[in-house]
C-alpha cells in the first residue's frame, strides 16, 4: 500500500496527477499546499510517500516505476541537466551523492515507511521552500536516496501553459507499452548480452508477461534447461555436446528474460532477487559439474580438477565483485569514488558507451554471459576439458587484471566498507576465529598468511606428501582467524572475505587430495560452501537480514577443524560427504525460515546497501 501526496507549487496548471498516482499504485491521494502540511501527512503516515510536485508532467508509467524501483525504500526522480531546472543534485552509481551537480531532481520522490520520520524533519527545517528543497536535508539525516533515471519516456517539470502542451504532445507522441518493453532491457548490459540475447529476448518477455509467468517461473525454466546441458555435456558424444551447448545459450536467454520480466511486469521482490542469484550460481556450477565429469566419462585427463578450480576462482573471485561493489557505493556517498588518474579514466570508459574501449572494459572482466558463450562455442566445437581450460585460462587473467586495477583505486579511495557492517557475519568466523581474534592482527595480513598455509598445503598434497605433514598445516591456516577481533577499517580491507574464501576452499581441496576423497565428494562440499556464501551476500544485496541459523554452519575455521579431524580418523570421505550435506540442510533451513516465516525476508535498516537497480543482476 502506499499514499499518494501531489505538492501544489500555487499554478493553475496540475493536470491529471491524482489519478496517474493512483494508477502507479497510491490507494489515496492527499494534496498539500507547503512542507508544513507534509511534514504532518509523513507523521501521520504508516505506508511508504508516493510525493509528486504538480509542476511534473509525465507518463504515469514514469510515476509507476518511480513506485515499484526496487532500488531501495527512497528514491528520487531524476531528469537530465537543464538550465530551467534550478534545483540540481549529483547522481553517481544509482544514488544521489554530493559533489559538483550532473543532473536535476524531477520533483517525484518514493520514501520508504523508515525513512518518513526523516522526510518530517527535512520539511519542517524547509518551510516556505519548495518541494526542490528535499533532497539535500535528507541527505544530510543520514537518508539514502536512490534515483530513477527517464528512459525512452518522458517526463518535465513546466511552469507554463507552453510547456505543458509541449510535454504532453511528446508523451503522446510516445508508444507507452512498447517503450516499457524496451526499457525491461538492462541499459548497460554485457556485450553478449546486448547483441546476442537483448537483440530478440523481449519478444520471450512479453509471451512470457501474456503468459502469466512469473519471473521465478521463468528461473525455474532457466534452471531446467541449464541442468538439462549439463547433464549432456556428462553423457558426451558430438550430438550430445552440440544440443548442450544450444541448451546452454537457451539457459541464459532466460536467465536474461527473468529480470526482463520482472521490469517489465514490475513484479519485484527480495525473494526473487535472492533466488535468481542463488539459481545463477547453481547453475554456472552445476556446469561445472556436467563438464568435469564428462571429461572424465571421456577418459580426458583432469576433468574434476579443472572443474574444482573453477569452482573455486570463480566463487573467490565473486567475492571480490561484491565487495569491491560495496566499497565502490561507500565511496559515492563520501564523493571519493572518482579518486585518481584511474578512477577518472574509468569513468570516461564508461561514459562512452558503445565504443571499442567501453565494450573492451565490459568484455575482458569476463561476465556471466562471456563465459556461457565461450563453454557453449568450445564444448560443441571441442571437448568438455577444452572447455574448463578455455574458462580457467580468461578466469585467471580477468582476475589478475580486476584484482589489480581495484587494488590501485581501492587504496585511493581510503573507504573502510567491512567497517560498517558486521564484519563477523561476511567473515564467516566461528568459534575458534571468536578465541584467536582477540589477538587482533590486522585482517588482511592475517588472512595473507592464512592463505600461503593454505597454498602450502595443497603443494604438499599434489607432491605426494603425508597427510599428517598437510594437516599440520592447519596451524599456518587458522593465521587467518587471528584478524577476527580487529578493526577492518584498512584501505583493502574489502579483500578480506574472498581472501578467506580462498584460505578455506584452498585447504578443503588440499585434504581432499592427501586423503584420497574422491573428486565429486570434493567438488559437492566446494558447492556447498560456496552456495552457502552467495546466500550471505545475496542477502546483504537485497537488504535483508543475515541467515537466522548462520552460526550452524560452524564457520570457515570450525570446518577446516572438523575436515581435519574427519582425516586423522581416517574417515576423510565420510566427513567431506557429511559436512556438505549438513550444510545443505542448514541452507534450506536458513531459506525457509527467512522466506516463509513471519518476521523474516523484511527490509533490514542496514547502513551498507548495494547499487541493484533491479531484479536479474547478473557477475
Amino acid at each position: 500500500m502506499m499514499l499518494g501526496v501531489i505538492f501544489t507549487a500555487g499554478s493553475s496548471l496540475a493536470g491529471p496527477l491524482a489519478d496517474q498516482l493512483e494508477a502507479a499504485g497510491a490507494h489515496d491521494v492527499v494534496t498539500v499546499g507547503h512542507l508544513g502540511e507534509l511534514a504532518d501527512v509523513a507523521d501521520a503516515a504508516d505506508e511508504p510517500l508516493l510525493l509528486c510536485t504538480d509542476e511534473l508532467v509525465a507518463h504515469t508509467a514514469v510515476l509507476r516505476h518511480l513506485a515499484t524501483s526496487p532500488a531501495g525504500p527512497t528514491v528520487a526522480l531524476v531528469l537530465a541537466r537543464s538550465e530551467s531546472l534550478a534545483d540540481l543534485v549529483r547522481e553517481e552509481r544509482g544514488r544521489l551523492v554530493q559533489g559538483e551537480a550532473n543532473a536535476a531532481f524531477g520533483g517525484a520522490l518514493r520514501v520508504g515507511v523508515r525513512d518518513l520520520p526523516a522526510l518530517a524533519s527535512a520539511a519542517r527545517a524547509a518551510v516556505g521552500a519548495g518541494i526542490d528543497a528535499l533532497p539535500a536535508p535528507l541527505q544530510r539525516s543520514g537518508v539514502t536516496i536512490f534515483s530513477h533515471r527517464v528512459r525512452l519516456l518522458v517526463a518535465a517539470r513546466v511552469r507554463d501553459r507552453e510547456s505543458r502542451a509541449a510535454a504532453e504532445a511528446a508523451i503522446a507522441a510516445v508508444d507507452s507499452d512498447e517503450a516499457e518493453l524496451r526499457l525491461a532491457v538492462k541499459e548497460k548490459d554485457d556485450f553478449f548480452a546486448t547483441y546476442f540475447v537483448s537483440t530478440w529476448s523481449p519478444w520471450l518477455t512479453r509471451w512470457a508477461a501474456r503468459l502469466g509467468l512469473t519471473p521465478s517461473g521463468v528461473t525455474a525454466i532457466s534452471v531446467a534447461i541449464t541442468g538439462g546441458a549439463a547433464l549432456l555435456f556428462w553423457l558426451g558424444g558430438r550430438p550430445a555436446l552440440v544440443l548442450g551447448a544450444v541448451l546452454l545459450y537457451l539457459g541464459f536467454v532466460l536467465d536474461c528474460v527473468d529480470g526482463q520480466l520482472a521490469r517489465y511486469t514490475r513484479h519485484f521482490s527480495a525473494f526473487g532477487g535472492w533466488l535468481d542469484t542463488m539459481a545463477d550460481r547453481t547453475k554456472e556450477y552445476v556446469v561445472y559439474a556436467g563438464l568435469a565429469a564428462g571429461a572424465a566419462r571421456a577418459d580426458l585427463a583432469d576433468g574434476w580438477a579443472l572443474g574444482i578450480a573453477a569452482l573455486t576462482l570463480q566463487t573467490v573471485r565473486h567475492m571480490t565483485d561484491t565487495w569491491y561493489g560495496a566499497l565502490h557505493d561507500e565511496a559515492a556517498t563520501r564523493s571519493t569514488a572518482a579518486s585518481g588518474r584511474l578512477g577518472a579514466m574509468s569513468n570516461r570508459v564508461q561514459a562512452d558507451q558503445g565504443s571499442v574501449a567501453y565494450w573492451l572494459k565490459r568484455t575482458v572482466v569476463f561476465p556471466i554471459g562471456e563465459r556461457w558463450a565461450l563453454i557453449a562455442l568450445t564444448v560443441a566445437l571441442f571437448n568438455q576439458r577444452i572447455a574448463l581450460v578455455a574458462v580457467l585460462v580468461w578466469a585467471v587473467l580477468a582476475a589478475a587484471y580486476t584484482l589489480l586495477l581495484r587494488t590501485l583505486r581501492a587504496r585511493g579511495m581510503r573507504v573502510p566498507v567491512l567497517a560498517t557492517v558486521d564484519a563477523t557475519l561476511y567473515r564467516d568466523d566461528g568459534l575458534p576465529a571468536h578465541l584467536l581474534g582477540r589477538w587482533a592482527v590486522p585482517p588482511l595480513l592475517a588472512a595473507i598468511v592464512g592463505l600461503a598455509g593454505a597454498a602450502a598445503a595443497l603443494w604438499m598434497a599434489v607432491a605426494g606428501v603425508t597427510g599428517y605433514a598437510v594437516l599440520a598445516c592447519v596451524v599456518v591456516v587458522l593465521v587467518a582467524a587471528l584478524g577476527a577481533g580487529a578493526a577492518h577499517d584498512g584501505a583493502l580491507d574489502w579483500l578480506v572475505p574472498a581472501a578467506l574464501r580462498a584460505v578455506e576452499f584452498l585447504f578443503v581441496i588440499a585434504v581432499g587430495v592427501a586423503y584420497d576423497v574422491p573428486p565429486p565428494v570434493i567438488f559437492a562440499l566446494l558447492l556447498a560452501l560456496a552456495l552457502r556464501h552467495y546466500d550471505v551476500t545475496a542477502r546483504l544485496e537485497k537488504r535483508v537480514g543475515g541467515p537466522p541459523l548462520h552460526r550452524l554452519g560452524l564457520g570457515w575455521d570450525g570446518r577446516a577443524l572438523v575436515l581435519a579431524a574427519g582425516a586423522l580418523a581416517g574417515a576423510a570421505t565420510v566427513a567431506f560427504a557429511m559436512l556438505a550435506g549438513y550444510l545443505l540442510a542448514v541452507l534450506i533451513a536458513d531459506s525457509l525460515a527467512t522466506w516463509t516465516v513471519r518476521g523474516w525476508g523484511r527490509e533490514q535498516p542496514d547502513r551498507l546497501v548495494f547499487n541493484s537497480s533491479s531484479r536479474g543482476g547478473r557477475t
